[in-house]
């Protein structure tokens, strides 16, 4: 298997990424927007963490009315960043996409929030709808800031992976966490991908060393600048900044066409992922949430409707049948790791949440 073009959920065609952050003035925070195709998109959700701020995820239950949402929001500012998807709802709203009622449309925007109140010096310096609405305006450009501008507010495209959107005041494990994201092609031609903000109390390196332990599932050639750090560094690592409340988000993806309970498997499977790449992960203060999305694009994974061993005798050998859906839920998994290291990788050091590969400079196989 192989990354798609940008090993982001770009990847899944017809899902726009849009992130806006603040940094200064007392604010480190920032908001992340994922924005449907035309027609929405299939959703689930499963809520792993013990803390976890979140909205609508009541209505991605299979037994619920709604079939598709139009945008999902991952935001800084803990339970007051919420209100970042207002914005994104009243964008939506204006454009006249959403749930048709009498009289309009009511966009379906669930969120879920990190924890990251006070890191840029002010406590109440959190998303509001204002952020939601430049996340949503930035998914529809490629914006970036010239190298080294220090502007208090930026943009970034949506296959940019570190201290970027929701991502911008995240820790992982004492080091600085961030957003991450990758991407796969199973055999049969489906895309999945992963989105994770990464802000995790557990560590994000291999416990027996100083490696990314969600590197160990990096596709060929991914990783492989990257080795094992010395043994004096690991030993000298002693976190500073590890804090006690936090929350890993993310959203995974796909072009395949799911129903919302499938949707909702896929989102529990990525939890795998996100456990493999820190330790310990869904504790009591943690939120950890993850969306999962199919846009519909490519058919349904083949024998996914059917019940285990009901087949016809000219059928393939029993199990076969399925091999689409457990590769799908295998690579959900995995992609969700890649994501994770990605965005620690990524991620800008700052005073007591120094980078990756400032602490660990000898892992760099390029320096």
């Amino acid at each position: 298997m192989k990354p798609g073009a940008t090993n982001s959920l770009l990847d899944v065609a017809g899902l726009r990424v849009g992130h806006h952050h603040r940094v200064g003035g007392g604010h480190r925070t920032g908001t992340t927007v994922v924005l449907a195709p035309e027609g929405g998109m299939v959703a689930g959700v499963d809520v792993r963490g013990a803390a976890p701020g979140t909205r609508e995820t009541e209505l991605l239950d299979p037994r619920n009315l709604v079939e598709r949402v139009h945008a999902v929001v991952l935001t800084g500012g803990s339970a007051f960043g919420l209100s970042a998807a207002c914005g994104v709802m009243s964008r939506l709203a204006d454009a006249g996409v959403g749930f048709p009622v009498e009289g309009g449309v009511v966009p379906i925007v669930p969120a879920a929030v990190i924890y990251d109140l006070g890191r840029g010096g002010a406590f109440r310096a959190t998303p509001d709808a204002s952020f939601g609405e430049a996340a949503y305006d930035a998914a529809g450009a490629d914006v970036t800031d010239p190298p080294g501008q220090a502007a208090l507010e930026r943009t970034a495209p949506g296959h940019v992976s570190g201290s970027v959107g929701a991502g911008a005041g995240a820790v992982a494990g004492g080091l600085a966490g961030g957003a991450g994201t990758a991407s796969v092609v199973l055999p049969r031609g489906a895309t999945v991908a992963a989105l994770a903000v990464v802000n995790a109390a557990g560590s994000v390196l291999d416990p027996n060393g100083g490696r990314l332990a969600g590197a160990r599932y990096g596709l060929p050639g991914e990783f492989d600048h990257l080795g094992e750090p010395s043994a004096e560094e690991v030993e000298a690592w002693r976190p500073a900044g590890v804090t006690s409340l936090n929350t890993t988000i993310g959203v995974v993806a796909t072009d395949l066409t799911l129903t919302k309970a499938q949707c909702g498997k896929l989102a529990a499977v990525a939890h795998d992922g996100l456990a493999r790449a820190i330790r310990p992960a869904h504790t009591m203060v943690d939120g950890d949430t993850v969306f999962a999305v199919a846009t519909c694009a490519r058919p349904a994974p083949r024998g996914g409707g059917r019940v285990y061993g009901q087949r016809n005798a000219d059928d393939e050998p029993p199990g076969a049948e399925l091999h689409e859906l457990h590769d799908l839920l295998a690579a959900g998994a995995d992609v969700f790791s890649r994501a994770v290291a990605h965005a620690v990788l990524a991620a800008t050091g700052r005073e007591g949440a120094p980078a990756y590969l400032d602490v660990f400079p000898s892992a760099s196989r390029t320096s």
